[in-house]
């Protein structure tokens, strides 16, 4: 049964297009958009965000020829939930997959960024890490509007750099010489080839190239080629994931930065293609991270991946949320600029389609940063951005009936209950960037107007069935 929300769009989707026109002339082609995003970046993980012992070159030029979002958030502080806030539009409180099991898949009614895109005429393409159903689910990116799909489906699969196959759609893509132990083929090099090649092919007509890439997530494992650089470069220490089921190289910090660097590279590799085939003008290109870095919780902070900002990945401390965000688009979007605009994942969705000239989209809580991306028109701004994550028991597919984790941020205001069903915390951003000063005692006023925000935010989550362990794992 197609959903009141999915119909409601399908059946305004012939009229969806509004492209853009010159004077009186004939509408002129959409813009391309290239979204790329990084696993478990941190905020400072980049040079154009202060990193100085990591090269990043080329995401370096997209902020220097673009503009630099400062107060730019995921969708969550794990990786499914927040891609399901990217891909619906909808927040942690509305979002259908709120389990970060790596199986929970999208709804059969939801309506993803690849139909609103699709329905306008774009070529759609997901190349990397997906986490949002695997085979035999709805949630299947070829299910959800993307006529293309290459790399995990699973995001467990997908803390793997070396396996045996990734998935080419629903068909197993072998990569040579892995498994038994054997590390031949490095999984994010084929996905990068993969994203040159859908472009290469869909360079006559508007495309839309999501890039979720897997690095830098652990495993800490890339080819000795981006390792050379960094050896000696930086005091190593020995480290092992808790779960002991990684096997890092030697040289774990020097293996991180080469992960980032490697990535860097397939991002230069990607502005290089659109230059050469006269795309540049008419591409607009994203990169960020999916939530905030995870290096803290490996108790080795050493590149200050989080900036001085407190928490990290798996909490809602501003380390664990706010993330890099740079768009570049030559001619359209003022090179060497920086916003402090308040926007998060379930942004995207309204962007994606105003840049699109869609008309009709189905509602969300996003709104459209087209305005602060152009520099003309009137910014909506939110009321407030809000984020959960309820405790969820993958034995039962149940979640705990309490009140969940949760986030909101309100102005300069930010509130973080950092435990379920635990006290609420209230820092000011404008002055305590680190959240070292709770004064949620200080404050009444404004904790009763986010107290009632919380409330209004917050819907209960569906049940969140998955498919027992399968296909990757053969």
């Amino acid at each position: 049964m197609v959903s009141l929300r999915r119909r409601e769009f399908l059946g305004g989707a012939a009229s969806a297009m509004l492209a853009p026109t010159h004077g009186n002339s004939a509408p002129v082609r959409p813009p391309n958009i290239v979204f790329v995003m990084a696993d478990d970046l941190g905020y400072r993980d980049l040079g154009c965000y202060g990193q100085k012992q990591i090269r990043t070159p080329n995401i370096d030029r997209l902020a220097s020829e673009g503009l630099r979002f400062t107060d730019a958030y995921a969708g969550c502080t794990v990786c499914a939930p927040s891609r399901s806030v990217l891909m619906t539009g909808y927040h942690m409180g509305h979002t259908s997959v709120r389990a970060n099991t790596g199986g929970v898949p999208l709804l059969a009614g939801d309506v993803t960024i690849g139909e609103v895109l699709k329905s306008a005429g774009y070529k759609t393409g997901v190349f990397g890490k997906w986490g949002l159903g695997d085979i035999g689910t709805d949630g299947v990116p070829w299910k959800q509007g993307f006529d293309e799909f290459f790399g995990y489906l699973h995001q467990v699969h997908a803390h793997f750099y070396y396996p045996e196959f990734l998935y080419k759609n629903d068909a197993r893509y072998p990569l040579p010489g892995n498994g038994n132990g054997r590390r031949t083929t490095y999984s994010h090099d084929v996905i990068a080839g993969q994203a040159l090649d859908f472009i290469k092919r869909n360079r006559n007509n508007p495309f839309f190239c999501y890039v979720p890439f897997t690095t830098p997530h652990l495993e800490l494992l890339v080819p000795e080629d981006s390792i050379d650089p960094y050896r000696g470069k930086f005091p190593e220490k020995p480290f092992r994931d808790p779960r002991n089921h990684y096997a890092p190289q030697d040289t774990p910090r020097a293996a991180y930065a080469a992960m980032i660097s490697r990535m860097d590279r397939d991002v230069g590799r990607i502005l290089a293609l659109i230059e050469s085939l006269g795309l540049d003008n008419n591409t607009i290109v994203f990169f960020t991270s999916d939530n905030g870095a995870a290096t803290p919780l490996w108790k080795d902070d050493y590149f200050r991946s989080t900036g001085g900002l407190r928490g990290h990945k798996q909490n809602f401390y501003e380390g664990g949320i706010r993330t890099p965000l740079v768009a570049r688009w030559p001619g359209r979007i003022q090179a060497h600029s920086e916003t402090g605009h308040l926007c998060s994942f379930y942004d995207f969705l309204p962007t994606l389609a105003e840049l699109a000239g869609i008309r009709k989209i189905p509602k969300t809580d996003g709104l459209s940063l087209v305005p602060t991306l152009l520099g003309h028109g009137n910014q909506p701004r939110h009321e407030y951005l809000y984020w959960e994550l309820p405790r969820y028991d993958a034995r039962t597919r149940q979640f705990a009936k309490e009140i969940p984790r949760q986030a909101l941020r309100m102005g300069d205001w930010k509130v973080v209950r950092p435990e379920p069903d635990g006290p609420l915390e209230l820092y000011d951003l404008e002055t305590d960037i680190a959240e070292t000063r709770n004064v949620a005692a200080e404050q009444p006023a404004v904790m009763a107007k986010v107290q009632q925000f919380l409330k209004e935010a917050h819907t209960e989550p569906r049940p969140q069935a998955q498919p027992e362990p399968g296909g990757w794992t053969g």
